[in-house]
Order: structure tokens, then C-alpha cells, then sequence
């Protein structure tokens, strides 16, 4: 199998050295594997990505000297086939409408049962099909939410089974209890980044993902929707995260640190390379 991996930045900032790492990263492991890197552009939030920044996220990715293979994915081009996940997981009757407000979440979540924790597991009495078609006729705001129960009783033991590979610690159980029923789209956006980042990792035959740490808590949900999608699991690395000199993780709105702004300051990629290493 030909080792595959892929940078998925979303264009809604300029990308800063965090982003940059994370590239690097991921394409120094496919240069060393003599495998693939590929660049995919994730930008279903259509309110906040703009294509000057995806401009800028090549023409930052070219400084840096890495390459990729074109064309190049972008997902708000796609719409349907993530429209085509959901209508799948509707059809196995494993997600629902749930109507609740971030506040109603916040007061069932408190009123839960000691030990429950502190993610939303469903409503207490599910919504009847009745009452259901009538709040959509009304227009309602609604988001379409994983059902942890019906996955558990979908999947049987195998539930309990489920695993992924981590590339620095070995086989690792995939419990994706602690996030509890996450929402996956919305009435007005027909998608999330865990449907459209599951479904473009199969279909670019993405062999390993290579990602912040900040990301592995949300490795066993998309564990979990590559099981009941009938979907490969590819092998995992987070690897650690920059942080600036508070201790704070780089953000877009940190202009100094953004690539954008150390090429306009004459700063040579090799120098931020170098950084990379120690």
C-alpha cells in the first residue's frame, strides 16, 4: 500500500506556524516514505473561507518549498456528495433532528445523572414522528446529531472494538463516548468537517492522517463514522503543537506570526525551517 497523506488547511486566515509544521510535517513523512502528499482545501464554512486566502495558502506552501499533486480538492465544490453521507446514515437510521437550543443542551446536560459527564447523550424522550414534521413544515432551526445508541446497536460488540493505529503508540482503542452525540450537519449547513473530512480521507485514499494534537480527541468519532460508513481507517500521528512565547497556540489573528506576513518581511523559509528542527 502506497503510503498517503494530505494537508487540509481551511482558508479562512492566513496560515500561521502552526499550519506551516503541520504541512511540514505530513510531507516530510510521505518525502521519507517516497509516498504522496496531497493538499486539500477545506472550506465548507462558506461564511468565513475566502479564496484570497486560499491563494495565499499556496503561495505559502510553494515558499516553503513543498509540492503537491494537482487538482487540488476543494470541498465547498461537493456539497452533494457530503449531502450523500448524511442521506446514508439517515438511511440506517443512525442520526436525528434534535430541535434543542445550546442553552436547552447546557440545562439537560446538568440535570443528567451524576456520572454521565458533561456531553449531550440525546433527549430524554425522543421527539415523535408527528411532532417532527411539524416543526420542520414551521421552518425550525435544527441539527442533525449522531446517535452513540443506535451506533452501539448498530455495530453490536463491535462497538466496543473498534480500534485505530497511532504511528507513535500502537493500536489504540477508539471510545468515542466522551464526545457524546455531536452534531454532524445543520438545516442550513448540509454538512460538518467530520462527514466531509471522513468521506474525502476514502475517497483521496488517504493511508495516513497527520495532524495536531489537538485533533486526536476527535480521532474515535471519525473511527466510529468510518466503521458504520464502511469506510477504511487510515493510521494516525498527532504530533505536538507550536506554541508562541506565552505558551499560547499560534492563531490567524496573530499577524507576526502568519506566513503571509514573514515572506513580506523578507524572512527566508529556511529560517522558519530551521525552527521546525530544534
Amino acid at each position: 500500500m502506497t503510503f498517503r497523506t494530505r494537508f487540509a488547511p481551511s482558508p479562512s486566515g492566513h496560515l500561521h506556524l502552526g499550519h506551516a509544521f503541520s504541512a511540514w510535517t505530513a510531507w516530510q513523512a510521505a518525502q521519507s516514505a517516497s509516498g504522496a502528499f496531497i493538499l486539500r482545501i477545506e472550506d465548507i464554512d462558506t461564511t468565513r473561507c475566502k479564496r484570497e486566502f486560499e491563494q495565499s495558502i499556496f503561495d505559502d506552501l510553494i515558499w516553503l518549498g513543498l509540492d503537491w499533486p494537482l487538482p487540488v480538492r476543494r470541498q465547498s465544490d461537493h456539497f452533494a456528495d457530503y449531502a450523500g453521507v448524511l442521506e446514508t446514515l439517515r438511511a440506517k437510521d443512525l442520526v436525528y433532528r434534535c430541535f434543542k437550543t445550546r442553552k436547552e443542551i447546557l440545562e439537560e446536560i446538568a440535570r443528567a445523572p451524576h456520572g454521565v459527564g458533561d456531553v449531550y447523550r440525546g433527549p430524554g424522550e425522543p421527539v415523535s414522528e408527528e411532532e417532527e414534521a411539524e416543526r420542520v413544515e414551521r421552518g425550525e432551526a435544527f441539527a442533525w446529531r449522531l446517535s452513540l445508541d443506535r451506533c452501539r446497536d448498530h455495530l453490536g460488540g463491535g462497538f466496543d472494538r473498534m480500534m485505530f493505529h497511532d504511528l507513535d503508540h500502537g493500536d489504540q482503542a477508539a471510545d468515542p463516548l466522551p464526545l457524546g452525540d455531536v452534531i454532524l450537519a445543520r438545516k442550513d449547513v448540509g454538512t460538518s468537517y467530520h462527514i466531509a473530512v471522513v468521506h474525502d480521507d476514502a475517497l483521496q485514499d488517504v493511508t495516513h492522517v497527520i495532524r495536531g494534537e489537538d485533533l486526536k480527541d476527535v480521532t474515535p468519532l471519525h473511527v466510529l463514522l468510518q466503521t458504520v460508513l464502511d469506510l477504511p481507517t487510515p493510521s494516525y500521528q498527532h504530533h505536538r503543537l507550536l506554541l508562541d512565547e506565552s505558551g499560547k497556540r499560534f492563531a490567524k489573528r496573530d499577524r507576526a506570526a502568519t506566513l503571509n506576513a514573514m515572506r513580506s518581511d523578507g524572512l527566508s523559509a529556511q529560517h522558519v525551517l530551521d525552527g521546525f528542527r530544534t
